[in-house]
């Protein structure tokens, strides 16, 4: 049996843009990918604290630093700059890898410049 745990998240991040015209998925910067463990291209579930929407679409490497988080495409309907999202990654694991498992969670504030890390 696999169980579906929470891998990562980065909490409380700030949207700094959408772009209804692009083909879709959440821009976010690699940095920021990085820290939470988050591959280019993996399916993402981002939850807006604003207004309530939840969306399913995957991460693109967006410029290393800039803090960039953009929605694009269809995504660019469930939020817009200012919003705070929570964006989450879930694994498959077995009950024996559940007993051990902790999620990687970046915690973000102050427009996204403010980060700490829960492992």
């Amino acid at each position: 049996m696999q169980l579906q745990l929470l891998k990562c998240k980065l909490h409380r991040v700030e949207i700094t843009s959408a772009d209804l015209d692009y083909e879709g998925s959440m821009a976010i910067d690699q940095e920021c990918l990085d820290m939470a463990g988050i591959l280019p291209y993996e399916k993402i579930l981002i939850v807006n604290n604003n207004n309530g929407s939840r969306i399913e679409t995957y991460a693109i490497p967006a410029p290393r630093g800039s803090r960039i988080f953009c929605l694009n495409g269809a995504a660019a309907r469930s939020g817009m700059a200012g919003d705070l999202v929570t964006i989450m990654v879930f694994g498959f694991y077995t009950p024996e890898e559940a007993q051990k498992h902790n999620p990687t969670v970046v915690l973000f504030k102050d427009h996204n410049h403010s980060i700490s890390y829960k492992e």
